[in-house]
């Protein structure tokens, strides 16, 4: 793994960031293809969505960390806020920031907030998978030592050689991106089928807040028990996990069915046989 891609005189390109850019535009493109497979002409504010959803998301991401997993040492370093190269981005923080910004965006633009939403949830997962890539090249979203001659195994100028030091770790941020790839299958899978306006969305939180839940045991950035036995993460994870399960069961019994404009205009395209007489 390498921090630093290359330079530019004294100025580094950083794989962290450059994996961050790489996930957001990756993200945009596939919203971009469902949205205008979708036929209904959202596929025109992709662009704008993508850069108000993913500048929000950083954000979010970042104050996430810093006030729920940090403020012990920022509020003495405030101005190292803004330092994301250090490590410190949590994607639940992206994810809710990120979620708000889209939902004003969706309303201002009188889009189908729900709807919407079920189109983007794959680019999303698509995207946090993208950005595991970039916490494995940083050296940070890692797991604590494996006891054994497995794991992986950080240079020295990463926060895991410092926190660890040569000992082999468990692949924490590797096997979330992993599992993101599976929930993006499941979900266009999942969205080939009939079902209500915002289950998709509803199953995206679910798999991913479930994944994030189990492999928080294997972390060993921030291990520290928010609630009872649990990290801040796993307290977050369960929340979202209830209240998944709860708005999925509610629009399956009172919400409306997802309709594919393109696929009704080629149904309503097929010629029909005339009647013999």
């Amino acid at each position: 793994m390498h921090q630093y891609l290359f330079f530019i005189g004294n100025f580094p390109i950083r794989a962290y960031g450059t994996l961050l850019a790489i996930a957001i535009i990756s993200g945009a493109c596939v919203a971009y293809y469902l949205t205008k497979k979708d036929g209904r002409g959202w596929h025109v504010h992709i662009v704008d969505f993508s850069i108000y959803v993913g500048i929000a998301g950083l954000i979010g991401a970042r104050l996430w960390d810093v006030l729920f997993f940090d403020w012990a040492y920022y509020h003495n370093h405030l101005l190292e806020i803004p330092f994301v190269w250090q490590g410190g981005m949590a994607i639940q923080g992206g994810v809710v920031l990120g979620t708000l910004v889209g939902i004003w965006y969706t309303k201002k633009h009188h889009i189908d907030t729900w709807a919407f939403a079920d189109l983007f949830a794959p680019a999303l997962i698509l995207a946090q998978s993208i950005g595991r890539m970039a916490n494995l090249m940083n050296g940070d979203a890692f797991g604590t030592p494996t006891e054994s001659n497995f794991g992986i195994l950080y240079p020295e100028t990463t926060l895991a050689y410092h926190t660890y030091g040569n000992q082999p770790l468990w692949p924490a941020e590797v096997w979330e991106g992993q599992i993101d790839i599976l929930i993006f299958v499941i979900l266009l899978l999942f969205s080939s089928f009939t079902h209500k306006k915002g289950q998709v969305f509803c199953l995206y939180a679910f798999l991913y807040s479930l994944a994030r839940f189990c492999l928080e045991f294997l972390r060993g950035d921030y291990a520290q028990p928010a609630f009872l036995t649990f990290t801040s993460a796993q307290t977050t994870s369960l929340i979202v996990i209830l209240l998944s399960i709860i708005v999925f069961t509610y629009l399956q019994v009172a919400g409306t069915n997802h309709k594919n404009l393109t696929t009704i205009e080629n149904k309503n395209s097929y010629p029909t046989k005339k009647r013999k007489k």
